[in-house]
């Protein structure tokens, strides 16, 4: 019996867990095998719509409900066009602290 027909088609958030860490993933839940979610994603990358789909066991997942939020689709991204001054973050070297330093 399928846990999460009511959400089938939907767009969900799901926190689940991967080894020792959780995760969250929001994507559109495509299928429900009764042991197993299927989640899709959409995208563009270099003009053609790619779709990423990955499986997640019930026994991996935390808490499973439907988003609310609406998406803003990604910008398209073009390696030939210069970035923008705006759009460049200003990173500057850290130097790393050593742990015994620290009393």
């Amino acid at each position: 019996m399928a846990r999460y027909a009511s959400l089938m088609g939907k767009r969900v958030l799901v926190h689940y867990r991967a080894g020792e860490i959780t995760l969250p993933a929001t994507a559109r839940l495509v299928a429900d095998s009764g042991r197993s979610i299927f989640l899709e994603e959409h995208y563009v990358l270099r003009g053609r719509v790619q779709t990423f789909r990955w499986e997640i066991p019930y026994s991996c997942v935390l808490r499973l409900e439907e988003s609310v939020g609406a998406v803003a689709p990604a910008k398209e991204h073009d390696p030939e066009t210069p970035m923008s001054a705006d759009s460049a973050a200003d990173v500057r070297m850290m130097p790393f602290r050593n742990p015994a330093e620290q009393t």
